[in-house]
């Protein structure tokens, strides 16, 4: 494993592009053999509880929501890969685990990171402890636009998470 550990007071990134352009990979894990990952194109960084933060939305339908939603498990991963992985990210969003394993059919690599599950081909892995989660629903929005994003699909579970700790390559 290349990765080393950052301070995560020096972490300086787009988050924009980070996260909405380039996607990312959110993996929660029951055991080193035992986990789920999915692409993701939604979340934020921020400050909050006197903590750096990480906020990020799964729906109950997908099959990481049973792996990050476990009460026992309290960390999960974010990783981000270069451009070169678009195949493989879109694999891992369209695709589910119930059905695939996706580290076999992509070629990535799991490896286990403070407890948690990532991936090797990684150039960045954020290790994430989840505080808070609350199900977003339809009387909550005030942006009525906002919930054309649930015509067809559940509403998504949000999770405030503590960033741990951050790898690069």
């Amino acid at each position: 494993m290349n990765f080393i550990k950052k301070d995560i007071s020096d972490f300086n990134v787009n988050p924009f592009k980070m996260i909405g352009k380039d996607w990312y990979l959110i993996t929660s894990a029951n055991s080193p053999e035992d986990y789920n990952t999915m692409t993701a194109s939604w979340g934020a960084f921020g400050e909050m509880w006197g903590k750096h933060m990480f906020t990020c939305a799964v729906r109950p339908n997908r099959h990481t929501y049973s792996y990050i939603d476990n009460s026992e498990n309290e960390y999960f991963s974010i990783s981000f890969f270069d451009e070169k992985y678009r195949d493989m990210l879109s694999f891992c969003g369209t695709k589910s685990g119930r059905d695939y394993d996706k580290a076999k059919e992509t070629g990535i690599t799991p490896v286990v990171i403070d407890g948690t599950v990532a991936f090797e081909e990684a150039h960045t892995v954020i290790v994430c402890r989840k505080m808070f989660s609350q199900d977003m629903n339809e009387e909550s929005f005030i942006d009525k636009d906002a919930l054309k994003f649930y015509e067809k699909d559940p509403f998504h579970r949000m999770y405030i998470s503590e960033v741990m700790a951050i790898y690069q390559k």
